[in-house]
């Protein structure tokens, strides 16, 4: 853990939908789950799925649905799929690489805190290619909490060694960006699809808004920081 700088400007961003266009194969296993349990999901579950972790996805499809042996078998269902997807096909979303680069390379610490398990997070990120440039990668089951609390936040910001006051928290779930705005982060939400909020939901939420992250640059974020 770093000590902690007053003036450093750090950022956490979200990993799926948000760094990796992956929201699509997240819906497809959910479509998937949903099938073989013999069930149609409600938009009132999608919403709640979306809000989960993936050990409370299990615990909904096991347990309300009545899929697998157990909530673990449910897990171990989304966590094969998962990883075959992020170590052969996923990719980077336009401008996420570049930016998280120039960050890094401007001295600016860069973390990944994500809904995310951590063994399917980190092939992810490597694979992607962002991996050299974080200084921090963390899961909410490092904490024990889901993105409705700030803990992943916190325990990433800590890893940073960066000041609440200069720290940005980037998401495209809506449901995020109202943890860390209620933790007063400093917030920026990146469109991906309605699913996870409209933009004029995360125009709302967050400090600045943008449809993708080929809109922003480390001057911008610089400016943004100075100009709050």
């Amino acid at each position: 853990m770093l000590q902690e700088s007053t003036d450093q400007i750090g950022v956490i961003f979200d990993c799926d939908g948000t760094l990796i266009d992956s929201m699509g194969v997240w819906r497809e296993v959910e479509d998937d789950l949903a099938k073989r349990a013999g069930v149609i999901l409600t938009v009132a579950d999608i919403d709640e799925i979306a809000a989960s972790s993936i050990p409370e996805v299990g615990h909904i499809f096991f347990e309300r649905f009545g899929l697998g042996e157990s909530a673990e078998d449910v897990v171990g269902m989304i966590h094969q799929a998962m990883m075959d997807f992020y170590t052969t096909r996923a990719t980077a979303l336009p401008g996420a690489r570049e930016l998280v680069r120039e960050l890094s390379e401007r001295g600016m610490p860069v973390s990944v805190a994500s809904s995310t398990p951590k063994p399917l997070l980190v092939a992810a990120l490597e694979h992607c290619g962002f991996a050299p440039y974080l200084c921090a990668i963390v899961s909410v089951d490092d904490v024990g909490e889901s993105k409705r609390s700030a803990a992943v936040y916190e325990h990433a910001r800590a890893l940073m060694g960066t000041s609440l006051a200069n720290t940005w928290g980037v998401e495209d779930a809506a449901y995020a960006l109202a943890t860390l705005r209620h933790a007063e982060y400093r917030t920026l939400g990146v469109y991906d699809d309605d699913l996870a909020g409209t933009y004029a939901e995360l125009a709302e939420l967050a400090d600045y808004a943008v449809y993708s992250l080929e809109d922003v640059s480390a001057d911008k974020l610089i400016s943004w920081t100075h100009c709050a």
